[in-house]
């Protein structure tokens, strides 16, 4: 919980710094420590995750897609890996590995070979405490160009298992009724596509969480 009331508490102080100072919100690049939603263009729903834990396979915290754009549950922070960080603010490349970690949980981005519960795919879930989980939590981003651009459709390549960020619609029932399973696939496909859309993107150098570690 410490975890993510100080993602909270950075996102509010982000937030306005980019409301106080003219021509900040219109930076192009995805940063690290940016807070951001990611949509499936594919399917039009936002990643997604909460304290709900799936019934079957790991048991671990549930990810899914939402097609609401203002709900809190889809805000995640990205961070460099814990053995290799990244500055805060600082452009993220194509093809750097990142975590993606849930802001209301604390929770990391992450996959392993349990099959997902609806579609039987690659169980994609939401793993760790207070932003540190373990290996399996660490994606590439894979983007045309030198760095991730906010307007671009990139995908997310899982490092341990070569599975792709994937939704092909399968929607969950009770609890959750109406949310779509997100999981991972093996190969790169039109259900693989993501793009940032609200969020909050710092350039280098202005850095209110700077007491935080990525």
């Amino acid at each position: 919980m410490e975890m993510a009331h100080a993602l909270l508490r950075g996102s509010v102080a982000l937030l306005l710094v980019l409301l106080c100072c003219g021509g900040e919100s219109e930076i192009s690049l995805v940063t690290c420590g940016s807070l951001v939603k990611l949509l499936n263009t594919r399917h039009n729903v936002r990643l997604h995750s909460h304290d709900v834990k799936y019934g079957s396979g790991s048991g671990q915290q549930s990810v899914t897609g939402v097609e609401s754009a203002d709900d809190a549950n889809s805000y995640w922070q990205i961070r460099g890996r814990s053995n290799l960080p990244c500055q805060r603010g600082v452009a993220i490349m194509c093809g750097q590995t990142i975590r993606i970690t849930h802001m209301k949980t604390g929770r990391n981005l992450h996959t392993h070979h349990f099959s997902s519960p609806l579609s039987n795919n690659q169980e994609v879930s939401a793993f760790g405490e207070q932003g540190e989980g373990d290996d399996l939590d660490v994606w590439a981003v894979q983007c045309d160009g030198v760095h991730w651009e906010r307007d671009e459709a990139v995908r997310f390549k899982h490092v341990g298992t070569d599975a792709f960020l994937s939704v092909t619609g399968e929607q969950y029932g009770h609890p959750i009724r109406g949310q779509r399973e997100v999981h991972g696939m093996a190969a790169p496909n039109q259900n693989n596509w993501w793009r940032t859309v609200e969020g909050v993107f710092i350039q280098p150098g202005q850095d209110p969480l700077r007491h935080d570690e990525l």
